[in-house]
Parts: structure tokens; C-alpha cells; sequence
């Protein structure tokens, strides 16, 4: 019965869409240009089915939205993109101002953005030649992307430069995109490595995952945060976007990458790459699936390069791979087999260019990293904001000038005075400190930075000083240390609550929580939300999913655990032994409630959590043991002498 009922559903639905896509055809065919190239019906695999994925929804008059979404049956929960007039207009205002911008290019009056770069030390190598990278920048509105794999829980410092440059970019009202290697993670970047990497369990690569997103999603809300408060406000044409290339990986057949690409690729290139020569005579070997990593990142290029993303930006050891990427997507468009896409590219200023920022490297010219073990991570759990405070303090009289320039948004001549200011007594460190004051505010924003430079001032102020500590400014941000011991407490976020203060991108806490199996197999989810600390009881956490707002990582449908890309399914009120079903790989279940809060839970046995002396809500309800009971049975009384 019950695939009597699913058949009927995907039927039903299948009607539905077909109505609507007739309308949308109808509203194309009167007129309504921009909406034609939206209209042409994809293809979406969920499971083992597919459905239409562009739909349209009538509006008031004579008007029709169209939507790219996935089946409403449910059984694949991708996110709707709602294409507006506005929108459109909106987009068409953007280029407008931006052809604007150019003739004051031109003219002298304004300054290229890859001048703008320049002057700040922010592009080290141009994969292509450089006057074409000022020529694009002058007469396109062109996008840019940075990729990252995660193949760590966090990002570290290392990692900021060409975020950085995305961080210009959307200021300056460039789109930009945030790419997570969700897929690229899975086989890991060889450059620059004399072996290959240690396997890593699936679900700590998902774990990672997660993290990873929410802390792109908070740099990109901090990015325009801290670019107000340096006089860029926010414009109607500002564009960011992040993406996992799980998404079109996990749903295309790689024959057609063969097929695109694969036909014009030589072996003798690509084996006489200096990272494929040095493994093959300093390393252990390159297995395919690494030999194979540039091809993945060319196809990620390219699939951005039909959403207008033309230049990719990576650190110096990616100049490689992103010249491989440039040419791979220069021959796909010119020899793809689909004429909707093929274009020649006769315009130098239309095709795909790319550049390099400045490697980041110890006094000692070491690589920062996590495989140099140097690491200085963004997370707080894993560096402090003090410690990273810290770091930034240490920094060398001889770079620090380099440093403001490359991690802040600080003006030129601002940057100027400061560096006067210390010179005049370079061991008061002026400089240091406002470096590390601006790069705490990028990261965790503007209260935690003022309060870790706070903290900073009392713990080094003079000895002689007699004056009483000035109080430490109350923090929006999580407490430190473990959240889970028992002396610190269990923190229970109130974000189920709408009278509650709300969690965002400034205040949200760790997505990493262990629970023990006690608390998971065979719980209702209204408890492990609780236990999870994402609401304040378990009955808020009934109310919550009552009301759709609380959903559990799985593949479409609630089909099983998640897969390797980043989908969730609403909780519904199940039975509690169905939460196992989510579970993946018996240690790992995924929680996500409103726009920021994701928990990550990782599940140790009863007797592991013991050991580790954590707790959480209804831990310790499932510690109590019963009394012990001792006979109270009346016993004779001694005879008194």
C-alpha cells in the first residue's frame, strides 16, 4: 500500500509541476524575455527519480514567477530560488552603476580593483597576463571565486588572503562565491605534498563539512559587518554566494566530464607538472584520484564560469592547478558537445583568468598550516580569540605594515600614521596591536575583539600600576572552555524561543557536542535536541518540531543518514526508535534549528563520556542509580546486664 501511495504522490506532483511549467512556457511566450533561459526544464536526480525542476507560480495580474525547485513531494528538499522583476532589475542596475565605474576608470578618476589589490600586496602571481586582469576588472563586473576543501574542522589563518581579496571583491560590488570542496575532499589536493593523505572516516569528513560551512556562512555575514564600520555600506548590486561542489558532483555522470573534458586533456602536460615530477621522484607515488584533483577543480570552474564567475583567486601553491583550470575551461566552452553553453570566446576580456596571493609563512619561512603543524586556526575552540589576539600581537616589526594591509580593510594612509606612530617607540607595539584588534573583529566581530584587547591590556598592564582593572565588557559570544564539564555548565541556547535572544553569525556557539549513546538510540528528538543544547527543554523542543522549525541531516525523503552533501530533512514527531536511522556511521548525527544553529553530535558509549567527565542535559538524570537498601529488619535487643 504504502508504494501504491508514493506512486500517487509522484503523479499528483508531476501534474502539478506540469501546470505550472505551461504557464511559465505561456508568460515566456508573451513577451517576457529574461525569464526564457530560466525556463528551460532540468533535470534533478533524487534517488532513484527525477523530476522537472523548473516550476512557475502564478502571481496577481498577468505576471508569472518562475522558481527553480525540486519535487514538493518532499522526497528532495532543495533549496527554491525565487526569480523576481526585482531581482532582475535589480541585477540590471548593477551593471548599469558598473559601466558607470569603468568610465571613470578610464578616465583617471577611480581605481581598477586590481590596482586596488596591488597596492595592498594582495596579488602575488597573475595566471594570465596582467593587463588583462586589469582590462576585466575595468570593463566587466566580473565574478570571483576562492575554493577551500575541508579537510579540517576549521580554517586558520593561512587561509585568509584570498578570502581576503573576496572580501574586496563583494565591497566592492563584485559578486563573489565562497566554494566548499565537499566532493574535492573526498580524493585531497596533492601540491605541494611528498605523500599522500591518511583516510579519513566519512563521518568525520562530513563533520568537518558542517563546521566548515557554518564558518564560511559567519565569515561572509562578518565580511559585511566589519566593511560598514570602514565606511562600505551596504549596496542593493553587493553579491555573495557559497556553494559546495557536492552538488553538481554527487548528480552528474562523469562520463560527461570524459566527454567535455577529458577528450582535450594531454597526458604529457599534465604528467610534466612539477607537483606529479616530485612525488614521482622525491614522494611515495600519486595515485589516480589525486592525479586526477586538477580536473575536478577545472570542472568546478567551469560549472561557475556559466554563472559568470571568470576569475578564481588561490594561494601561491595553487598557480598549477589554476592555470590547468583556465585552459580546461577555456577548451570546454569552446568544444562542449551542448550548443546552449559552447562559446568561443573571441572577447580576451570574456575568458577565464586567475592570480595568486602571497604565501603565508613562520619567521623561519615556514608554511602556516595544518600539515606544517603551525596551524593558528579561526575557530575558538581551537585557538582562542585571545591566543589569536596573541599571534597577531608577536608579529614582526619588519612585516607588520605588510600585515595591515593584507588583513584589513584599514585605508592606506591610515595605515601610514599608524606606522609612524610606531616608530616613534616600536616596543609599545602600536601597530601589532590594532592589526590584531581589526583581524579578531573579521573573524569573531567587533564585541569579542574589544573585550580579548581588553583582556590583553589588563594581563600585561605595568606592574607599578595601582589602578583598579577596568570591568570586562559583558560578550554576546559563547564562554570558553569545555561547555560539556561539569563545572562550567551546559549552555542551552534559547533559539527555539522566540521571545528569547535570537543566535546569529556574531554570537553563535560550537556546532561539536558529544553525547552518549544513552542520550541518543532510542530518544525521542524532542530530547536530543535538548541534550544537544539547541533548545531550553524538551518540551520547547516538542513545540519546535511541531512547528517545522528543527531538522535532522538525511538524504531526501528521510531516506537514511546524510550523504556527502549537506541535506536535512524536517524532524517530525517519530518514534523514538527511528532516530537511529540518522545516525551515520553509528557516531555521527547531524541537528540543524533556524539559520545558525548546527550541531555536530558525535556518540561515544556510556562508559567514554563517563570517563571524559562531560555532561549534558539528562546526563545526569540517567546517572542517578536507586538507593542502595539495607534490611531494616527489627533485631532483638540485647539484654542490659
Amino acid at each position: 500500500m504504502s508504494e501504491i501511495r508514493a506512486a500517487s504522490s509522484m503523479f499528483r506532483t508531476y501534474r502539478k509541476n506540469l501546470g505550472h511549467l505551461e504557464l511559465a512556457l505561456e508568460s515566456a511566450s508573451l513577451g517576457q524575455a529574461p525569464y526564457r533561459s530560466l525556463l528551460t526544464p532540468r533535470r534533478i536526480q533524487c534517488g532513484a527519480r527525477s523530476f522537472a525542476a523548473t516550476t512557475a507560480i502564478p502571481l496577481r495580474g498577468d505576471s508569472t514567477r518562475p522558481v527553480l525547485s525540486a519535487s514538493q513531494s518532499g522526497t528532495c528538499f532543495q533549496q527554491q530560488r525565487w526569480i523576481t522583476q526585482k531581482y532582475i532589475q535589480r541585477m540590471k542596475d548593477g551593471e548599469k552603476e558598473w559601466a558607470g565605474f569603468a568610465k571613470e576608470i578610464k578616465a583617471g578618476d577611480r581605481k581598477n580593483f586590481a590596482q586596488h589589490l596591488e597596492e595592498r600586496g594582495l596579488i602575488h602571481d597573475v595566471v594570465g597576463e596582467r593587463d588583462l586582469l586589469h582590462k576585466v576588472f575595468t570593463e566587466k563586473r566580473a565574478g570571483i571565486y576562492v575554493g577551500i576543501d575541508p579537510t579540517a574542522p576549521s580554517m586558520h589563518v593561512g587561509h585568509m588572503l584570498p578570502f581576503m581579496v573576496l572580501a574586496w571583491g563583494y565591497v566592492w560590488g563584485l559578486p563573489v562565491t565562497f566554494l566548499l570542496g565537499g566532493a574535492t575532499s573526498r580524493v585531497g589536493d596533492p601540491s605541494g605534498r611528498l605523500k599522500g593523505r591518511d583516510a579519513v572516516h566519512s563521518s568525520i569528513r562530513k563533520a568537518n563539512m558542517a563546521s566548515m560551512h557554518m564558518q564560511l556562512k559567519k565569515l561572509g555575514s562578518s565580511i559585511e559587518q566589519y566593511g560598514r564600520r570602514h565606511g562600505h555600506e551596504r549596496h542593493p548590486m553587493w553579491k555573495r554566494a557559497l556553494e559546495n561542489n557536492n552538488t553538481w558532483w554527487n548528480s552528474m555522470p562523469f562520463l560527461e566530464v570524459l566527454r567535455d573534458l577529458g577528450a582535450f586533456m594531454r597526458l604529457g602536460p599534465m604528467l610534466g607538472r612539477d607537483t606529479v615530477k616530485t612525488r614521482l621522484s622525491q614522494g611515495d607515488g600519486m595515485s589516480f584520484a589525486e592525479f586526477s584533483y586538477p580536473i575536478l577543480q577545472a570542472w568546478d570552474w567551469w560549472t561557475l564560469f556559466q554563472k559568470g564567475t571568470q576569475i578564481q583567486v588561490g594561494g601561491a601553491d595553487q598557480y598549477g592547478n589554476i592555470l590547468f583550470g583556465m585552459e580546461a575551461v577555456k577548451s570546454i566552452s569552446r568544444n562542449t558537445a551542448d550548443e546552449q553553453v559552447r562559446n568561443p570566446l573571441e572577447s580576451e576580456i570574456d575568458r577565464p583568468i586567475g592570480f595568486t596571493t602571497p604565501l603565508l609563512t613562520t619567521a623561519s619561512g615556514e608554511k602556516l598550516g595544518k600539515s606544517a603543524g603551525n596551524a593558528v586556526w579561526l575557530d575558538k575552540d581551537l585557538t582562542s580569540t585571545f591566543e589569536l589576539y596573541q599571534y597577531f600581537v608577536r608579529t614582526p616589526d619588519d612585516v607588520v605594515e605588510q600585515y595591515l594591509k593584507l588583513f584589513t580593510f584599514i585605508p592606506l594612509p591610515e595605515i601610514a600614521t599608524i606606522m609612524e606612530e610606531q616608530n616613534k617607540d616600536p616596543s609599545k607595539r602600536v601597530a601589532q596591536h590594532k592589526l590584531a584588534l581589526e583581524f579578531v573583529e573579521l573573524i569573531h566581530g567587533k564585541t569579542e575583539a574589544d573585550a580579548v584587547a581588553l583582556q590583553h591590556r589588563q594581563l600585561f598592564r605595568p606592574r607599578s600600576s595601582t589602578a583598579e582593572p577596568t570591568p570586562l565588557p559583558k560578550s554576546s559570544a559563547p564562554q570558553t572552555g569545555h561547555p560539556q564539564s561539569p563545572t562550567a555548565g551546559f549552555q542551552t541556547p534559547q533559539s527555539g524561543n522566540p521571545y528569547a535572544p535570537q543566535t546569529n553569525w556574531a554570537n553563535m556557539g560550537d556546532i561539536k557536542v558529544t553525547l552518549p549513546e544513552s542520550l541518543v538510540f532510542n530518544q525521542p528528538f524532542n530530547k536530543i535536541l535538548w541534550s544537544a543544547g539547541l533548545v531550553s527543554s524538551k518540551s520547547e523542543g516538542h513545540r519546535v518540531i511541531i512547528n517545522n522549525g528543527a531538522k535532522v541531516g538525511s538524504r531526501p525523503g528521510d531516506s537514511g543518514p546524510m550523504s556527502d552533501q549537506l541535506s536535512f530533512t524536517p524532524i517530525r514527531p517519530w518514534e523514538a526508535d527511528k532516530t537511529k536511522e540518522f545516525v551515520l556511521n553509528g557516531n555521527l548525527l547531524m541537528l540543524k534549528l533556524g539559520k545558525w544553529k548546527l550541531k555536530a553530535v558525535h556518540i561515544v558509549t556510556d562508559e567514554e563520556y563517563r570517563a571524559q567527565g562531560l555532561t549534558a542535559p539528562g546526563w545526569e538524570t540517567e546517572e542517578i542509580q536507586p538507593e542502595s537498601t539495607e534490611s531494616t529488619e527489627p533485631t532483638e535487643p540485647t539484654k542490659s546486664d
